[in-house]
């Protein structure tokens, strides 16, 4: 079996150790695509591959064409809208995510950019602080629950609205069931973003939600920037002065955002929730576990095209 790793942004060097490991120990061969330019070399690497492990790249149609061979793609982090999963199930190949590996990752990054945000950016001007603030966590999967973990840590109160997890899951973590997407933003000072894109998501947080949000609101986006609406986002800020929007995914309007509205909102240059070494080298060598699993033995848990 040969296994082709294609990243446009390489795993750490400890992470390719570890994936090489598991699958020499499988028996299978490793092949190694990184910093690719062109799509034309990872259509070129793919044409006789069995698996393929990727991280923000993009595996589409025409990718799935030139992959004869290919039976799964493991996207090693949580989102997966970077691969076309209906392409993938008309080509009988199979899609699976690392769900949890970059959870705490993630979660930390929310609380960088929360105190940033409520220290003014650091411009030396006095702030406020995370303690005996209210939380609104917005889906409580895998970062949610690391976010509510370390908000509890800071002193905070903490709410969260899932409609696919159960109330009494929410409740054992220590945090408050929301049932309503209004009543999340109204009653919280924070509210941290970690819904999916699709397509009842996308645009879905703008102008409406964000002015519900109490005096000195702060929104963290480590989701994904397809699900702001980017002009209400920025009528919304218009509108309250006193309202901040901070994310790890720059929008598509974050040259005018800046201009506008300057230390008020902040964006990291490219999407780093995952950005740790723990981070990339737990998914990684999880995408290298779930492909050994799935070619040896049929294993297909993480799958999440049908």
């Amino acid at each position: 079996m040969k296994v082709l790793v294609a990243t446009e942004k390489p795993f750490a060097a400890v992470a390719i150790n570890g994936i090489r490991k598991v699958m020499e120990e499988a028996g299978y061969e490793l092949c190694l695509l990184e910093k690719y330019t062109e799509k034309k070399q990872l259509l070129e690497a793919v044409a006789d591959v069995d698996a393929l492990i990727v991280r923000s790249d993009i595996v589409d149609a025409e990718v799935l064409d030139a992959a004869k061979q290919l039976k799964i793609v493991v996207r090693a982090g949580a989102g997966y809208d970077n691969i076309d999963l209906a392409a993938a199930t008309a080509h009988n190949v199979v899609v699976e995510n690392t769900p949890g590996q970059n959870s705490n990752a993630v979660a930390e990054l929310v609380f960088g950019m929360a105190v940033m945000a409520i220290r003014n950016m650091y411009n030396g001007t006095s702030g406020t602080e995370l303690k005996d603030k209210k939380l609104g966590i917005h889906a409580f999967g895998q970062v949610g629950r690391n976010v509510a973990r370390i908000a509890k840590g800071f002193g905070m109160e903490v709410s969260a609205l899932d409609p696919y997890c159960p109330d009494e899951v929410i409740i054992e973590a220590g945090v408050k069931p929301v049932h309503s997407v209004e009543d999340l933003y109204k009653d919280n000072q924070f509210v941290s973003l970690h819904i999916p894109a699709t397509a009842e998501t996308k645009k879905s947080v703008g102008y409406d939600l964000i002015t519900l949000m109490p005096k000195n609101g702060v929104l963290i986006n480590t989701a994904r920037k397809e699900v702001i609406d980017e002009e209400g986002l920025a009528r919304a800020l218009e509108a309250r002065p006193d309202i901040k929007y901070v994310a790890d995914i720059k929008p598509d309007s974050a040259v005018e955002l800046k201009e506008k509205f300057g230390d008020r909102v902040f964006f990291t240059p490219k999407k780093m929730g995952a950005q740790t070494a723990e981070a990339n080298i737990n998914a990684g060598i999880a995408a290298a576990n779930q492909v050994v699993a799935f070619l040896r033995d049929g294993c297909d848990r993480f799958r999440v095209n049908k």
